[in-house]
């Protein structure tokens, strides 16, 4: 009696692999070709408050104002890898991933405050007060950016640029984040360092991770002081 054949699947899984080993100068080739297919990184282009590598290290804080001199332009700036950061000596790591974070949000066009200013000179913009005439008695008052030295009159309206969070208050104060009171009812903003950065939050009690830990131990000296004020 012949033995019965087995499987026509159980064989294929017996039958020696015949595929050829990945090996690894195969993956370096593969890794080449993926980074070779990788789209590259959009660059954005500068804004009038933020029109170079040292303005926005600046303005979003965390001390990358130190780091201004290692990237030669705007565009490497916004181009090189977290690798790349690291070996130009960017640290510690939260702070290449805090600069990449407002790489990408620069890029949506997510702006701090004045990140809407269209006339900036020497890192100064100035604000005034525009009146919208709504009936005889109504106005609408609304905070502008005009060129340094010009009056809102002189300025077309197509060529007026509204600022968002700012407010008037009163007749003429213009109240908002950065705004300094300057002549003739108008304000300046200027580029201060950190007026973008996210503040970090505080650590109650060691943070979530060493909370418990933290106040489990405050109870034990709490209660052993106690024990020892009574003559325990």
């Amino acid at each position: 009696m012949k033995p019965s054949r087995l499987p026509s699947a159980l064989g294929l899984l017996l039958r020696p692999c015949s595929a050829t080993p990945i090996t690894a100068p195969s993956l370096r080739a593969q890794a080449r070709w993926a980074h070779r297919d990788a789209q590259p990184l959009q660059v954005p282009s500068p804004i009038p408050l933020v029109p170079d590598v040292e303005t926005f290290l600046t303005v979003i804080g965390r001390g990358l104002k130190q780091h201004a001199a290692k990237f030669p332009t705007w565009e490497a700036m916004f181009s090189l890898t977290s690798e790349q950061l690291r070996e130009l000596g960017v640290e510690p790591p939260r702070a290449r991933r805090y600069l990449l974070r407002w790489r990408q949000r620069f890029r949506e066009g997510k702006f701090g405050v004045g990140g809407d200013l269209k006339y900036v000179e020497n890192g100064t913009a100035v604000l005034k007060v525009l009146e919208i005439a709504k009936g005889p008695i109504i106005r609408e008052r609304h905070v502008v950016n005009v060129p340094a030295g010009k009056k809102v009159e002189e300025i077309p309206a197509r060529d007026l640029a509204r600022v968002h969070g700012f407010k008037v208050h009163g007749i003429r104060t213009i109240a908002g984040p950065y705004a300094l009171p300057a002549k003739d009812g108008a304000a300046k903003i200027t580029v201060t360092e950190g007026m973008w950065e996210d503040r970090r939050g505080h650590k109650v009690d060691g943070g979530e991770r060493r909370r418990a830990e933290v106040r489990f131990k405050r109870g034990v000296a709490e209660r052993k002081a106690a024990r020892e004020k009574q003559g325990y």
